[in-house]
């Protein structure tokens, strides 16, 4: 059963400052001069920048509730929607992965360039445009398989195409998170969420990697990794160690994390206090059990699981208090106008640095040029240079938000 959609102001700003952040750790100047907040941790702990990932899952899951009535039932024309947004959102992120793998004869520089961007507009407005519910999805399944065709079709070009990604794992949570919210209710799904993520504890600490014995949480000697080199082959992330942050294993908690902000919401739009103390809760509990299961995003454990959940309640029902039912001010109307377009700024900043850097200018990428003759003489210190470059995409895409505001345009998939 869907219901009216509405607009939650604290939502939309957490939403806002979560693809803010995304796009400054994204788009360094130069990643070997970073401040360690804006750097994922090298494995096990956490940063700041290890809770854009899994606020985006959250947020997608705290949306539920204000379209959707949990355990209503899951129509025929529920499930087409659902695998439809779901379709679109991976085949977006798929074709991310394959843009620069996109080849047209010989064509090389600018010639090269703008044929990637013809295909990228047409692809876009095939998955983003607004469409009937059935015609989104039959052109999303065919992209979809024309692009795994190809990854698959032993031509050397494609042979190392990475099949994981953001937008992959996002569409691939929403689809699974959306149809347990509609088809269980809350105590069912509450169970299912703690058997998942209980069981995928129990799968990593005491399930012996076939071939080397080794259990446990180590980098590339876990049994995601080995799922993932079996599942995925060289098209993952890392082909020196086949293993993927994005991989198979690690989705299943990834979906929880997605029912957890779908629980929130309905804490949201019924008590802030309730989702605040929840949030309290299950940050304690997150703590608790990383002391042997350890908080580690790459194969989103069970406690970087809680702990996000708990940080995402706790800072979405404090904007809450400030900003709901309340005139907006110019900050909160640009977190708004960062809140409501995620997609277009995900899809295009995934393609805009790729783009930009197929153009040289002296031997050198466009924006390497930039960087360093630019914005490098600025500043002694590196870093701050590193991150004036990451504020300028910023400032970009702020401009590109509100352009779109003022068209009153809102991108969907």
């Amino acid at each position: 059963m869907t219901l009216a959609k509405q607009r939650i102001v604290s939502l939309d700003v957490f939403r806002g400052l979560t693809m803010i952040l995304m796009i400054t750790v994204n788009n360094p100047g130069d990643w070997s001069n970073v401040y360690a907040p804006l750097l994922h941790a090298e494995w096990h702990g956490w940063t700041p920048t290890d809770l854009v990932f899994p606020f985006f899952v959250f947020a997608m899951g705290m949306a539920l509730p204000f379209s959707m009535k949990p355990g209503s039932g899951l129509s025929k024309d529920d499930f087409l929607k659902i695998l439809a947004r779901s379709a679109r959102l991976i085949a977006l992120g798929l074709f991310l992965n394959f843009f620069s793998k996109i080849e047209f004869g010989n064509a090389q520089g600018i010639t090269l360039l703008l044929f990637r961007l013809m295909i990228t507009g047409f692809v876009g407005f095939l998955l983003m445009g607004n469409f009937p519910t059935k015609i989104k999805l039959y052109t999303a399944l065919a992209l979809l398989g024309l692009m795994l065709a190809l990854a698959y079709s032993g031509l050397p070009h494609f042979a190392q195409v990475r099949i994981p990604g953001v937008l992959q794992r996002l569409g691939t949570v929403y689809f699974f998170a959306a149809i347990l919210y509609l088809a269980f209710s809350l105590r069912v799904q509450w169970g299912i969420g703690l058997s998942v993520l209980v069981i995928y504890w129990l799968l990593l600490a005491y399930i012996p990697v076939p071939g080397s014995g080794v259990t446990g949480f180590e980098k590339g000697e876990n049994l995601p990794a080995w799922i993932d080199s079996i599942v995925l082959g060289d098209h993952v992330w890392s082909s020196s160690k086949p293993w993927d942050p994005e991989g198979v294993l690690s989705t299943l908690p990834a979906i929880i994390s997605c029912l957890l902000g779908a629980w929130a919401g309905v804490f949201l739009r019924e008590d802030k206090k309730k989702l605040l103390l929840t949030g309290v809760i299950l940050l304690i509990c997150g703590l608790a059990w990383s002391t042997f299961f350890p908080i580690n995003k790459a194969l989103w454990t069970s406690s970087f699981v809680l702990l996000t959940a708990g940080l995402g309640s706790i800072i979405v029902s404090l904007l809450g208090f400030v900003v709901d039912g309340k005139p907006l001010n110019a900050l909160t109307s640009f977190l708004v106008m960062w809140g409501v377009n995620p997609i277009i700024v995900f899809f295009g900043a995934g393609i805009l640095p790729r783009a930009l850097n197929m153009i040289k200018v002296n031997d050198q990428a466009l924006l390497s040029a930039f960087y360093k003759n630019g914005i490098v003489p600025l500043f002694e210190d590196p870093r701050n240079s590193s991150l004036l470059f990451a504020l300028v995409h910023v400032s970009f895409w702020s401009l590109v938000l509100l352009y779109l505001r003022k068209e009153k345009m809102i991108i969907k998939v």
